[in-house]
């Protein structure tokens, strides 16, 4: 288990320094980190979950599964943030091999909410949901 929260706290391969020390004194301990974890990972699957439920409601379903999923995927990516933090998980998602998938994720993302509240299209709004989740899995 040390193992485990080595790698994901990123003192696997180096040692501690003065500033490692620092931060490490002023971040979350181990247990606060999963129960973050655990909590806002629920809440990104109970928005997912939610906004598939909604997506049958007639005129207004397709816009709020849209901005459910959407939030999910927010939650989502933020409960990985509290494993990591939030350094490494930006230094992760922005290396060259996930550049792209990173900035399409990101961009549609945006382009799903726009599409849902200031352009009302729910056919452009559920495109945007489907290029998120093949970002997301890419």
């Amino acid at each position: 288990m040390d193992k485990l929260k080595r790698v994901l706290s990123g003192r696997d391969a180096e040692e501690p320094s003065g500033l490692a020390e620092v931060i490490d004194a002023t971040s979350l301990s181990w247990g606060t980190r999963v129960k973050g974890f655990v909590a806002c990972f629920a809440i990104g699957c109970l928005c997912s979950i939610l906004g598939s439920c909604l997506l049958w409601i007639p005129k207004k379903g397709l816009v709020l599964f849209a901005v459910f999923y959407t939030l999910g995927n927010i939650a989502s990516l933020g409960s990985t943030m509290f494993l990591m933090g939030p350094m490494k998980q930006l230094k992760k998602m922005f290396e060259p091999t996930r550049l792209i998938a990173t900035i399409v994720m990101l961009l549609c993302l945006i382009l799903t909410l726009c599409s849902a509240f200031w352009w009302r299209k729910a056919g452009l709004a559920l495109l945007f949901c489907i290029l998120q989740f093949f970002a997301m899995a890419w």
